[in-house]
């Protein structure tokens, strides 16, 4: 329990700033004892498990508290900070619109409000319809996100939903566009919507006590009871639900994390019986699209990085699957983007992303060129069928997120609009290039750098580590303006490509995950030797970071090796596996037997043993540790961080401070709002910065 005294403390300490005396908050210990496997398991901290108690809510404000006195010196800087972050930023601002059945639809920030607002047009110089107004909804709410967000064929009606406490438990309304009104259908607990072509039917997923996809509904409206279409059994596997850009089918697909299968429907058809393409095979992965007779599906069948087929769609079984591009072992196929006459291959080689446009009809295809040697490119919004352009957004590490169309024809690119960065930023300030450590294992593992132009490589500068490594997701060598503070102080900022995301395709994420989720965090700390090494940076000026997965990242570098970084920034840290691994009432946990292994199997939970940052907290000399988590969390709950917290606060022997700061309002991507989220970056910022000796 926290003493009352400590209470008080915490709280003068807050009113006068004068942290120099203050001892942390210190957690009551009530021990929870399990066996699994013959292996006797005592959880001191179980007990904060229980949200609804007070005096867990006294434990979480107590710490926030003691964060707030620890950094009460360091006050003006993060205003500082929260000021130049908001000097690189175009408060009032537009999107660039795109274009949907007959309308040019957009979103716009003004100065001062949290939410954008979302608009559409009849033409660039026809009034404004405001559709719908983020700010409006979020009146009286101390958080707002949208989720889905669709419209019907003839524009009259909008499907929207939004979760207004952070947990992404998402609510379903329909607003008549036309009248402004908003009606009475609703749905609770909603993922996934779309509407048929008759614009009065509407299917959508719905989620379980796990927050796993598991239904889908149809809806008509103004009906009060809504038909189950489909039940997904297996707890490992998610429904999405979404309508081709053809407008012609609907697709509703079932996926793991290393299986999938997926049904369809004409979209003219709503009552109609859902198609099975191919029965589900463990490990074999595959996503559907259409175009006329044919379903184009991305399939890894006959290799992990995925090739392209065709079927038709009255036969459209595995049998019938007819190869339009192969597989490649150097090159990940991660996406397809599907027009009247071309498909668009979003790829991914050596860690580089690449676009390669097929001309359907001639089946010749090219790639479209970029400037730089690293980058990222993604599509955009592209709602026309029939069209020859290609909407994509590009940016590096030094160039600011820019839109261009591509004309597919001409094989050209036209910028729309290059971000805005005000506050003095010129890209001619700052370089980036890519380099690679060397595993344990002799594995190349890619480093992305960006610095000040005019760094002297003497191993002195401070120097910011970025990783995550999990569920083959590659990180983007994107840019952020709000990088920019800490550049501009002399910071050389690197991204670890490390094995368990999806850099260099399939293999990548499976060289680090289940058996083999050493890999990530042996590839992290050769990423932290190499950089040293090469004197881009010094070692006792060297700050990690890394969030959800990379926080358990995070958890397990540090305790492998403490002695290697000055402050780790951890933030909503995924950092007590094996005991919400073997709880299967969590969100998550049965999905992700497949990512991180299950526990309740012996060899399983052996092998997690070995990395687990709960299990594996012990008395050594730790860095300074800033983490950061949220009440109202549903993807890392609140009490993994805060036991991890309690529980080194009892181990470790070094003086160096460790806070936590939970979010008591937000969820797992912390505040909704622009600028609530930017002061939460400035107080991190400040954090590190302390760490390194800069004041300013």
């Amino acid at each position: 329990m926290l003493l009352p005294a400590l209470v008080l403390a915490v709280a003068q300490t807050r009113e006068h700033a004068r942290p120099m005396n203050l001892n942390p908050p210190v957690a009551k210990r009530q021990p929870t004892v399990r066996e699994i496997h013959g292996d006797r398991r005592v959880d001191d901290y179980h007990w904060l498990r229980e949200k609804s108690s007070p005096e867990v809510r006294a434990c979480l404000e107590a710490e926030n508290a003691y964060a707030d006195a620890v950094m009460a010196p360091a006050k003006e800087l993060q205003e500082r900070l929260y000021q130049e972050m908001l000097s690189h930023i175009k408060q009032t601002d537009v999107n660039v619109p795109y274009r949907h059945g007959g309308w040019l639809y957009y979103s716009r920030t003004e100065e001062g409000k949290q939410y954008p607002i979302h608009c559409r047009k009849r033409a660039e110089d026809a009034p404004e319809e405001v559709t719908l107004d983020l700010n409006e909804l979020a009146r009286g709410e101390k958080f707002m996100a949208l989720g889905a967000c669709a419209v019907t064929d003839d524009g009259g009606l909008l499907a929207y939903s939004t979760d207004v406490t952070g947990f992404r438990q998402y609510t379903l309304r329909v607003k008549d566009l036309r009248s402004g009104r908003t009606l009475p259908d609703r749905a609770e607990r909603v993922g996934s919507v779309v509407w048929a072509a008759d614009g009065k039917t509407l299917f959508y997923t719905v989620e379980d006590h796990a927050k796993r996809q598991y239904r889908l509904y149809r809806h008509v409206l103004g009906e009060k009871d809504d038909f189950l279409v489909f039940e997904e059994k297996d707890a490992r596997f998610n429904l999405h639900a979404f309508r081709a850009r053809s407008r012609s089918c609907l697709f509703l697909v079932s996926a793991s994390n290393t299986t999938s299968e997926a049904r369809f429907l004409p979209a003219d058809r709503p009552d109609g019986e859902w198609r099975l393409i191919e029965p589900r095979e463990h490990e074999h992965e595959y996503y559907p699209d259409h175009r006329g007779d044919l379903l184009y599906i991305r399939t890894n069948s006959g290799g992990r990085n995925f090739r392209l087929v065709a079927a038709p769609v009255d036969s459209p079984g595995r049998t019938n699957w007819k190869e339009l591009v192969g597989h490649r072992k150097d090159t990940m196929l991660e996406e397809v983007e599907l027009f009247r006459d071309h498909a668009v291959l979003m790829e991914r080689r050596m860690g580089i992303p690449r676009v390669r446009v097929l001309d359907l009809r001639s089946r010749d295809s090219h790639y479209v060129k970029f400037p730089e040697p690293v980058y990222e490119v993604s599509p955009e919004n592209n709602r026309e069928w029939e069209t020859t352009r290609f909407r994509y957004a590009y940016q590096s590490l030094v160039t600011p997120r820019s839109i261009f169309d591509y004309d597919m024809e001409k094989r050209e690119s036209t910028l729309l609009k290059e971000t805005e960065v005000p506050g003095g930023f010129s890209r001619a300030n700052y370089c980036s290039e890519r380099i690679y450590a060397k595993a344990p294992d002799g594995t190349r593992v890619p480093i992305s750098l960006v610095y000040r132009r005019g760094l002297k490589r003497d191993a002195r500068a401070p120097l910011y580590l970025y990783g995550y490594g999990a569920y083959g997701y590659p990180l983007s060598a994107a840019f952020n303006s709000n990088r920019l503070t800490l550049l501009d102080r002399g910071f050389v900022y690197a991204i670890a490509h490390v094995r368990g995301g999806g850099e260099l395709g399939k293999r990548w994420h499976d060289d680090g995950r289940m058996f083999k989720k050493r890999n990530t965090f042996t590839d992290f700390i050769a990423c932290a030797e190499h950089l040293l090494a090469r004197k881009y940076g010094a070692r006792e000026r060297l700050v990690i970071e890394g969030a959800s997965a990379g926080g358990l990242l995070m958890g397990a570098v540090t305790n492998m090796r403490p002695d290697l970084f000055r402050a780790v920034l951890s933030k909503v840290p995924f950092v007590d596996v094996i005991n919400t691994m073997l709880d299967d009432n969590l969100p998550l946990t049965v999905a992700e037997y497949e990512e991180w292994g299950n526990p309740n199997q012996k060899d399983d939970y052996e092998y997690l043993k070995t990395y687990c940052p709960y299990t594996n907290l012990r008395p050594v000399a730790y860095p300074a540790i800033l983490i950061r988590t949220a009440f109202n969390d549903s993807q890392v709950m609140y009490w993994e961080p805060a036991k991890y917290a309690a529980k080194l606060r009892t181990l470790k022997t070094d003086s160096n401070p460790l806070l936590l700061r939970t979010n008591l309002e937000a969820g797992h991507g912390g505040a909704s709002g622009r600028y609530d989220y930017l002061r939460e970056i400035a107080h991190d910022f400040a954090f590190a910065l302390m760490q390194v000796g800069i004041a300013r």
